[in-house]
């Protein structure tokens, strides 16, 4: 049976759980919002826990707190940093909307701990002075994406990006039917298609840098309302400096609390870009799901590596699993941006009040991508094989090819010529040969499938 405890804050006594390291305030928060079973992820956290350690080593340096204090409040907030007591952290993500209850369940957890350790320690008047919750939460969005972001995602991105050059260069000779509106046009390289999906991956890696500009500058110092009120007006800059300390990342105090709290515009746009970038992953995606198509009854132009078995019922079936994955994903961080977009929306005059919604949406939008980004260059991007023979095939018989012969023979007779070659289903060369009054070796050269993915004037 669970034992308990009495605690008690300023509204009172509670019962909380004999072993936990929290209080009554964050029992209170249990109590009052259990609605999803969501809670705020692993790099919160993690923010939380870096957030409270650098506040403990700018409070001593400003003489507002002890050597003992500083040093066992650092202690246990980079013990919770490090993912010690993640089980400490029960509170759902659906609570109040400034996160209080989250920035209070971290400065209990750390309180008890340092008293634990022998320092007289106070939640409120010593884990959380100089702090609001209005500039923790805000802040900690701020850290974790940023850290997450950059530790995680963009290497994926990178890695991927990487995955798909390679096999660009080895496809680069390789010609296949191009296609607009899904239908035949006139021919590309693999490594030509490849080259395009590489260049929205690196266009993408672009926009998030950019965005980490503004995730990099912390409202921490605002405390309740902005003018930072009950903290050292040097206590945001100095925060800023030991984050950096602490983590390698750039962090910068931010010029403007008021906006840092009010408003989440950094986080909107950062998941702004996430969103793109889930945009071009599921054109990536589908792109190698048609091209996978069949094997036989569609393009099968490409044969992905085989992961697992596809049906319940239909021996021998295999799936584009991978690829179905990432359009799964990127329809997640859509949503997940919808959803962020009405929460920074919701900055009421001086606090934003959806913060723990865009702490949740805007991590898992970071952590899913990073993830599926891996997959999708290391199983489907890196292993698939091109079936020659069925693309060579398309392209023999691709009456599109004649849209080469236009400075030739003019348009309205190419018309003519790929209207039969389609009627007929004959090669474009053969009909050609019929109707064009151009001999073998010329319609060679024109109609040369490597050569037209080159641009330019053929004849």
């Amino acid at each position: 049976m669970t034992t308990f405890r009495i605690e008690h804050d300023s509204m009172g006594e509670l019962k909380v759980p004999a072993d936990a390291l929290y209080g009554a305030q964050t029992q209170r928060a249990i109590d009052n919002f259990p609605i999803s079973g969501l809670h705020l992820p692993r790099p919160f956290i993690r923010a939380l826990g870096l957030i409270k350690a650098a506040a403990a080593e700018v409070n001593l340096a400003m003489g507002h707190l002890k050597k003992n204090q500083a040093a066992a409040i650092r202690k246990a907030a980079l013990a919770v940093a490090d993912g010690q007591y993640d089980a400490q952290f029960p509170i759902d993500i659906f609570q109040t909307g400034s996160g209080t209850s989250t920035n209070m369940n971290a400065n209990e957890v750390i309180a008890h701990l340092a008293v634990a350790a022998g320092a007289k320690v106070h939640p409120n008047d010593h884990v959380n002075y100089g702090q609001s919750s209005n500039d923790v939460i805000p802040t900690a969005i701020h850290v974790s994406a940023t850290l997450t972001t950059s530790e995680q995602l963009l290497p994926a991105l990178k890695h991927l990006k990487k995955a798909i050059d390679k096999r660009a260069r080895e496809l680069k000779n390789t010609p296949k039917t191009g296609r607009t509106h899904l239908m035949d046009a006139m021919p590309i390289t693999f490594g030509q298609e490849l080259s395009g999906w590489s260049a929205q991956i690196g266009s993408a890696i672009e926009r998030i840098e950019d965005a980490l500009k503004r995730m990099r500058r912390l409202p921490q110092g605002g405390t309740a309302v902005g003018t930072g009120i009950n903290a050292d007006p040097k206590f945001g800059p100095a925060m800023a400096a030991q984050l950096k300390k602490l983590t390698g990342v750039k962090f910068e105090s931010a010029q403007n609390y008021f906006e840092g709290m009010a408003a989440q515009d950094a986080a909107v746009e950062l998941s702004g870009q996430l969103k793109t970038l889930a945009v071009g992953l599921m054109k990536i995606a589908n792109d190698l799901r048609w091209m996978n198509s069949g094997p036989l009854a569609g393009l099968g132009e490409i044969e992905l590596p085989a992961l697992q078995p596809g049906s319940s019922i239909m021996p021998g079936k295999v799936n584009p699993v991978i690829p179905e994955a990432v359009a799964m994903v990127a329809a997640q961080v859509i949503g997940n941006d919808a959803s962020i977009t009405i929460a920074g929306q919701s900055g009421n005059f001086q606090l934003n009040v959806m913060l723990p919604l865009i702490a949740h949406n805007l991590l898992q939008s970071i952590g899913i991508l990073a993830n599926v980004s891996v997959l999708l260059a290391d199983k489907s991007i890196a292993g698939f094989k091109v079936n020659k023979a069925r693309v060579n095939q398309a392209l023999a018989m691709n009456p599109i090819l004649v849209t080469a012969l236009n400075p030739v023979i003019g348009y309205e007779k190419g018309a003519a010529t790929a209207k039969l070659a389609y009627k007929q289903h004959r090669p474009i060369m053969e009909v050609a040969l019929e109707t064009t009054g151009l001999s073998k070796d010329e319609l060679k050269k024109l109609l040369d499938p490597m050569a037209l993915t080159r641009g330019g004037i053929h004849g």
